[in-house]
């Protein structure tokens, strides 16, 4: 039997017009009336006008999120909670086109790579409506004189605030709408200012699922402003963020007015690692996309590629190669494998470490240039690599967040240890070789919260990541995430006559 062809994509018709906030299940315009523009990263052109929300509607929506949680919400029981989500995933799938075209036009991913991004909301949403019984209720021996009964509770936390990232934003938010509706909690959901569409479109999904008013309420704008209020509100009781290292020191100053609870994605400048003696055809494609990926627009991309000397050459020569291989353009032209990086400030800022790389010495063995033609009006770079990277020029150190390799070479395992831990971001890691004892030695020796092995940055939400360092705080999937929704709580209860 024949696969069925996949249907070429379409602008949806939900791109253009004004997009208001969704705030208590109602549609409504900024409180200061304002807006701003959103743009397709591929061509440079206006998609949409985004309601610019400030701190009143944030306000707004907390107060939605409250009244919600405190209301009927409140008393949907985890059965009840399953089949909603359940709901939802039915509903998602049918639009997954859709959504995957909005998702590519707005922040420029591949059309191949936000069609894998449904499937695997897809799999986050069952593992999330698995969950929806982790608010338990057990009981446990004592040592207490008397007849008492020790009771230990898990209860929603509350009103929980996700701030997104533009890098993906539509598999982005289930980090923190799957987990509050697993448990009952209610949440605000800020979009990044550069890509919040997939994640407006999201919303009526949800409301034509079932889920209540004021449970997921939207608020897009910019961060400072947007994002800041909702950091700093008294009334939220968790925030979930990922983004800069830098952002998220202020949201743990922002947090300290109320103690919130915090789960913090940050930086990364993770070291990919391969041994002389790894399989070098899986090797030099799996550590490339490592990078290339989302045109290298991942935080824990492995950007520094530790290349064991004795093979360094070889694998120069084929990285060459493949990179030549991959096809950039517009996301929704078939066979992309690379689209634009985000903006036009972010394409500045590739362009300025690509220049840094040379004048610091090392060697571009492919890429570094902006395409121009047909893509000149779109942030589009060649997938770039740099050969002869010495651990301290800036490329090996800072973050650029795009299509940017650095080859690093080392000759011992304890040698590449020692480079691959210095850095101050903690968020992942990966080693190539055949040989079992260093694949134990090498992912327990990378200080990081996730390290693959003869792979790279697969994520499965049973499982989860998460980092360390200034790579932030806290879990990302798994039972471990569920239950950060959650508090606990003791009860003594005297049994005696």
């Amino acid at each position: 039997m024949s696969t069925p062809a996949v249907p070429s994509p379409v602008r949806p018709a939900f791109l253009g017009g004004s997009k208001q906030l969704f705030i208590g299940g109602r549609w409504v315009a900024a409180a200061a009336g304002e807006e701003f523009d959103t743009v397709d990263p591929a061509s440079g052109q206006v998609i949409a006008r985004l309601a610019r929300g400030a701190a009143a509607d944030v306000d707004r929506a907390v107060v939605a999120a409250r009244a919600a949680f405190e209301g009927p919400w409140s008393r949907w029981t985890p059965l009840e909670r399953q089949r909603l989500l359940l709901r939802i995933d039915e509903l998602m799938l049918k639009h997954a086109e859709e959504l995957a075209s909005i998702e590519t036009t707005d922040m420029g991913a591949p059309i191949t790579r936000t069609r894998n991004t449904v499937k695997w909301i897809s799999q986050a949403i069952r593992f999330f409506a698995s969950c929806t019984g982790a608010a338990t209720t057990t009981t446990a021996s004592n040592s207490l004189p008397g007849n008492v009964m020790t009771l230990n509770h898990k209860a929603p936390l509350g009103v929980v605030g996700g701030i997104i990232p533009w890098n993906g934003p539509m598999g982005g938010q289930w980090w923190t709408i799957g987990p509050a509706l697993a448990t009952g909690c209610t949440c605000v959901i800020k979009p990044a200012e550069d890509a919040s569409l997939s994640i407006l479109r999201f919303a009526d999904i949800l409301a034509e699922a079932g889920v209540p008013d004021g449970v997921v309420n939207i608020v897009t704008g910019y961060g400072s402003e947007a994002g800041a209020a909702l950091a700093a509100h008294p009334g939220v009781d968790k925030i979930s963020f990922t983004g800069s290292t830098e952002t998220g020191r202020r949201i743990v100053q922002a947090s300290a007015g109320n103690l919130k609870r915090l789960q913090l994605e940050l930086g990364g400048k993770s070291p990919d690692i391969v041994f002389a003696d790894a399989d070098l055809d899986a090797a030099v494609p799996g550590a490339a996309m490592g990078v290339f990926a989302n045109s290298g627009q991942i935080c824990y991309s492995g950007t520094r590629l530790f290349v064991q000397r004795s093979v360094q050459e070889e694998f120069v020569e084929r990285l060459q190669r493949f990179s030549a291989g991959l096809k950039v353009g517009k996301g929704l032209d078939p066979g992309v494998d690379l689209g634009p990086l985000i903006s036009s400030r972010q394409l500045d800022r590739v362009m300025h470490y690509v220049k840094l790389g040379g004048e610091q010495g090392a060697r571009l063995a492919a890429g570094g240039r902006r395409l121009g033609g047909e893509l000149a009006g779109g942030y589009f770079v060649e997938p770039t690599v740099f050969a002869g990277v010495d651990q301290g020029m800036t490329i090996a150190r800072e973050e650029i967040f795009g299509p940017v390799i650095s080859v690093i070479p080392f000759d011992t395992v304890d040698e590449v240890l020692k480079m691959a831990n210095d850095t101050e971001y903690g968020l992942g890691g990966g080693v190539w070789t055949r040989n079992l004892a260093t694949a134990h030695q090498v992912s327990q020796g990378i200080r990081a919260g996730v390290v693959w092995v003869n792979c790279y940055g697969a994520v499965d939400p049973a499982v989860g990541f998460g980092g360390c360092k200034m790579s932030g705080y806290g879990w990302k999937g798994g039972l471990e995430h569920v239950e950060s929704f959650l508090y606990r709580k003791a009860v003594y209860m005297n049994i005696a006559g």
